[in-house]
């Protein structure tokens, strides 16, 4: 067989241009092996275990909270009741004062995320931006301050607020929130300012804008969805927490919703269990309904956050 000439008069080996052919759009693609089709398939079954373990909780809150005492008893429980009932939540509601609760949870989150993100987004752009032996070191402790367990800061934390007139005070509460969260928040903005490229900022400093004036109408902009991210969870883990709350708020109309679900228990510790789960229920859905109505913005936060220029 003789050489084949190309387009530019070079002569190309036989059988050269079919090894260097590109692939066309459309062809098949590679048939997977025995040994990858079984790897994936392990792969979507751990998945789906996975899934079915962290959902496993809730769907059983979920059915707890609409059996009837009869069905509560039963030695063999069912995924789904028999006979739904909406008596759970009448009961829990006439029980305790939850409605007032969730109000206090919703205003302690609501005020302490708000706060943490005013107060995070500066120093994390300050931690991002200057790099010397300060800024290392405060990046250092935060990190650090994450591993300190509750009991250890909650008698200090005590007489501090004691002092302050601030015990048994929603304005205490709130502020020991903000403290709290705000290492975390700090942490997870600081890794979105750094995603921002320096460039849109030298040119903003190039038309006049202060540093200031850069992180308002600059990087804010480009951080909203990490901060929408961040103050999720901050929100989140203030309208969970229990401890903080159980310890420094004393009277009944200031007490928070994970402390008022605690009242569900006898002084025998037996559980009311339908009103219970009907008010842990009403207690989830908050977090829920939030996460997946700025799903997408917390999606878009976390993939900026772990691209770099």
């Amino acid at each position: 067989m003789s050489a084949t000439e190309r387009a530019d008069g070079k002569s190309v080996p036989p059988g050269a241009d079919n090894d260097r052919t590109p692939r066309r759009k459309g062809s098949p693609r590679r048939r997977l092996t025995p040994r990858r089709t079984a790897t994936r398939a392990g792969q979507y079954a751990a998945l789906l275990g996975y899934l079915a373990f962290l959902s496993f909780p809730f769907l059983w809150l979920l059915s707890t909270a609409f059996k009837p005492p009869r069905e509560l008893g039963s030695l063999h429980p069912t995924w789904i009741p028999e006979a739904p009932t909406l008596d759970n939540f009448r009961q829990a509601f006439a029980q305790q004062p939850l409605a007032a609760a969730a109000g206090n949870s919703l205003l302690a989150a609501a005020v302490s995320a708000l706060l943490a993100i005013l107060l995070a987004t500066p120093m994390a752009y300050v931690l991002a931006r200057v790099r010397n032996r300060l800024s290392r070191a405060a990046t250092g402790w935060v990190v650090i301050s994450q591993a300190f367990p509750l009991v250890l800061v909650i008698i200090p934390l005590f007489l501090i607020l004691k002092g302050l007139h601030l015990v048994d005070s929603r304005i205490g509460l709130i502020m020991v929130y903000v403290v709290w969260s705000l290492p975390f928040a700090l942490w997870m903005l600081t890794g979105y300012v750094r995603a921002v490229p320096r460039e849109l900022e030298e040119a903003a400093a190039m038309d006049g804008a202060g540093r200031l004036r850069t992180l308002v109408s600059v990087t804010a902009p480009l951080l909203a969805p990490g901060i929408v991210a961040t103050a999720l969870f901050a929100f989140i883990t203030a309208w969970n927490e229990f401890f903080f709350a159980l310890v420094l708020l004393k009277s009944p109309e200031k007490q928070t919703l994970p402390v008022v679900l605690t009242h569900f228990l006898g002084a025998e510790g037996v559980a009311d269990l339908g009103p219970l789960a009907a008010a842990a229920l009403l207690a989830t859905l908050p977090s829920l309904l939030l996460f997946a109505a700025i799903q997408r913005r917390i999606t878009g936060g976390m993939l900026a956050g772990a691209v770099k220029s």
